[in-house]
């Protein structure tokens, strides 16, 4: 929840605003440390368990109770209330993508991305004969290396805890990154 005045005004973010004492206050109050939010008599409340912020990337929201409510890892045939399949305008099961179909297809095109960009040597060679440089031939397939390894990585998660895992992103002793993180580790472009 937001800061709030003694009798339980919200304060806006952005926005100006008076005190019990009229003294008006500046929109940018959100900069103030919390002590001299606090010394000027607002008060922090911590949302409900529902309201709470949760990662969308693995959660779909929150139960009223506050528990989250997980995307499932495996791709989800749609039915209705009778249990009988949910089908589009043509006939076909409604299908909600998994989070392994979604980030497969998310790492197929990054690897697709980062290869366009020296496609143009392939055409070469292919039109001109043009040789292509070793350095672009081993950049080139350590990316699909790369794609094979981080899309193994996404089949063998066997729960959520697993599959968010993939998203750290490794630190040595002292919080310092030391590499990408498992499901964007693609090799550096090369300079050619």
């Amino acid at each position: 929840m937001p800061w709030k005045k003694k009798d339980g005004t919200i304060i806006k973010a952005g926005q100006g605003w008076t005190d019990d004492n009229n003294i008006v206050h500046p929109s940018n109050w959100m900069i103030w440390s919390d002590t001299d939010k606090k010394a000027v008599g607002l008060t922090w409340e911590d949302p409900p368990a529902s309201e709470a912020p949760f990662d969308n990337r693995f959660y779909w929201g929150r139960k009223t109770d506050g528990t989250l409510i997980e995307r499932s890892l495996t791709d989800v045939n749609e039915v209705d209330e009778d249990d009988n399949p949910i089908l589009d305008e043509n006939g076909n099961q409604v299908v909600t993508k998994g989070l392994k179909t979604i980030w497969i297809e998310k790492t197929k095109q990054t690897a697709n991305d980062l290869l366009s960009k020296t496609d143009w040597m392939i055409t070469r060679k292919a039109e001109k004969g043009t040789a292509i440089p070793d350095a672009t031939t081993k950049y080139r397939d350590s990316v699909r290396t790369a794609c094979n390894t981080i899309e193994t990585k996404i089949n063998n998660c066997s729960n959520l805890t697993e599959f968010m895992a993939l998203f750290d992103t490794p630190l040595d002793s002292d919080g310092n990154p030391t590499g990408n993180a498992p499901i964007y580790d693609f090799p550096k472009e090369t300079s050619e």
